[in-house]
């Protein structure tokens, strides 16, 4: 028995030294990346044979829980993200790269708003939100008979809405109407005639009133709706005005004699300064522009209280035809004011004044160079402000969107409002030199990230926050055949739609990993083989023009 065992020990020892026996030998499979390099042609040889050993041991577990820790990772980044950005408006990850990474790398950032916006967006952000929206009466207002009819006749098109001319309706049967317009036959027939919705019906309405006894109201419904001319509206509106200045007189006198006196005095004031705000208007588009610029003026100071008129935006943009830029300046500080209600005039004059003084030698190639000067600030600054509180209004100044007639009311911060400020003041802009060319420059960096603009929308930045019902109401206030301009909204981030993208590719591989491990395996090792392809080709290309001897000192080391 001890010399089978010792017989048995010197064949286990001969097996061991006898290299047949070594190669026959099964050898376990490691995943080992270690690999030694004795000469050139072997490296390329041991880098693929240690990656396909370290692939052919990987299980398809692996890939399961691989795949599903970076789908769980990009998840939470992607929640983190979108938090982020609904609460500050920006990427957390631009955020860091911006305030951080970019000064380390020798870059400025200027985006950053200053203290002043800063506190002015703290106090007005404080007001009340507006529950629904506004409409105004458009202080520009054309003529239905002399412009709007003759755009119908030109184009077949109807320019304004039922709903905008029911508006003016209403307007009508509030300003010249009375409860006493029963006890006079011809205002009981103008009563009537405000509420017809036949144009027809209500000239020929006028007509019956003017046959009984001459009245104000009469003349001005035949200004606006028969007259085909700016001349005969004129002479119109003069004839009511001979009027219109008598009754005022007369109710004048009686307005403290009770109610009813009162009331027909308030009606007889709203009929005047209306014939002379049309009267203003008429001769604005005559050209006689200083005369107009008088009347507005006598206007204002004879009736200050009526603010809802706002008979200061037909003198802005009188006082611009005549380049009266100082006049302009001084009216701008009286109505822009914080207490008062804003527009797309007052803002955007103030924008055109500011730009006046920097845009003829305003130059964006200089301005990246050196910066912007204190003027070329302050002219940026109130283009961001006009910007923010209406975006519409650089697409038409600029004539990326055409133009159509403006309603007989607007919106403020609406299309509509947009398109009726550009209709009557795009000459002024023109008129500036290099002032388009500013409001491009500054634009175009608004348009693509609006980081000057609030969002959410929910959040003020200088104004109230923007109505959320204003392009419903603008729909209904221009015509079908006029594409409405929409609130620009803020763009996603790049980081959120990437990490986005990269949250649902993962969760995607975690899925099929989990449902068809092998065949994911099989993916999976195609696709780092073609990852490390041109690798492998720059490899065998430095290993063909390299010496052998150099390539193996190298590889040494």
């Amino acid at each position: 028995m001890q010399q089978e065992d010792q017989h048995l020990a010197r064949l286990v020892v001969l097996c061991v030294d006898d290299p047949c026996c070594v190669a026959a030998r099964p050898t376990p499979r490691l995943p080992s990346l270690s690999f030694s390099i004795t000469a050139p042609g072997s490296a390329m040889f041991g880098t693929e044979s240690s990656l396909s050993m370290f692939l052919n041991t990987l299980t398809p577990k692996f890939y399961v829980a691989l795949t599903g820790t970076s789908s769980l990772i990009s998840g939470l980044i992607l929640i983190f993200e979108w938090w982020y950005f609904r609460k500050y408006g920006t990427s957390f990850i631009e955020q860091v790269s911006v305030s951080h990474l970019r000064p380390l790398l020798g870059g400025v950032d200027n985006s950053s708003p200053n203290s002043s916006s800063s506190s002015n967006g703290d106090t007005d952000s404080s007001r009340q939100s507006v529950s629904e929206c506004k409409v105004w009466r458009n202080p520009l207002n054309l003529f239905r008979g002399a412009e709007y009819n003759r755009y119908t006749w030109v184009t077949g098109r109807e320019p304004l809405t039922y709903y905008d001319m029911n508006l003016s309706a209403q307007d009508h049967q509030t300003f010249f109407t009375c409860d006493s317009d029963h006890l006079r036959p011809a205002d009981a027939i103008m009563q009537k005639a405000w509420r017809e919705r036949n144009p027809q019906a209500r000239i020929t309405a006028a007509h019956e009133a003017l046959e009984l006894e001459d009245c104000a109201t009469a003349y001005i419904l035949l200004a606006e709706e028969e007259a085909t001319t700016i001349v005969e509206a004129e002479k119109l509106f003069k004839q009511a005005l001979k009027i219109g200045e008598s009754c005022y007189r007369r109710s004048q006198q009686l307005q403290h004699h009770g109610a009813q006196y009162e009331a027909q005095h308030r009606r007889d004031t709203n009929v005047l300064v209306y014939i002379k705000r049309r009267l203003a208007m008429c001769s604005r588009k005559l050209g006689r522009t200083r005369e107009a610029v008088k009347m507005m003026r006598d206007l204002m100071k004879e009736f200050p209280l009526l603010s809802m008129f706002n008979i200061h935006e037909n003198l802005l943009e009188s006082l611009l035809e005549l380049q009266n830029y100082a006049d302009v300046q001084a009216v701008l500080a009286k109505y822009d004011d914080i207490s008062l209600p804003k527009s797309a005039t007052i803002c955007y004059t103030a924008a055109l004044l500011k730009a006046r003084a920097v845009s003829d030698k305003f130059s964006p190639e200089a301005a990246s160079r050196r910066g912007l000067s204190t003027a070329e600030m302050n002219a940026v600054e109130a283009i961001h402000r006009a910007v923010e509180f209406n975006p519409h209004v650089p697409k038409y100044l600029l004539e990326m969107k055409s133009l159509i007639l403006p309603p007989e009311h607007i919106l403020k911060r609406g299309d509509s409002e947009a398109i009726a400020y550009t209709f009557f003041h795009l000459q002024h802009w023109k008129r500036v030199e290099g002032a388009l060319n500013l409001l491009h420059c500054t634009w175009e960096g608004n348009c693509t990230a609006f980081r000057m603009i609030p969002y959410p929308l929910e959040k003020g930045h200088l104004f109230y926050p923007y109505p959320v019902c204003t392009e419903t109401a603008d729909r209904e206030l221009l015509p079908m055949f006029h594409e409405v301009s929409v609130y620009p909204k803020k763009e996603l981030p790049f980081f959120i739609l990437f990490t986005a993208g990269l949250c649902s590719f993962t969760a995607m591989l975690a899925l099929l990993t989990h449902q068809f491990p092998e065949l994911m395996g099989v993916f999976a090792k195609a696709f780092l083989s073609t990852l490390f392809a041109p690798l492998n080709f720059i490899m065998e290309k430095v290993e063909s023009i390299l010496p052998s001897s150099l390539w193996h000192q190298l590889t040494r080391i």
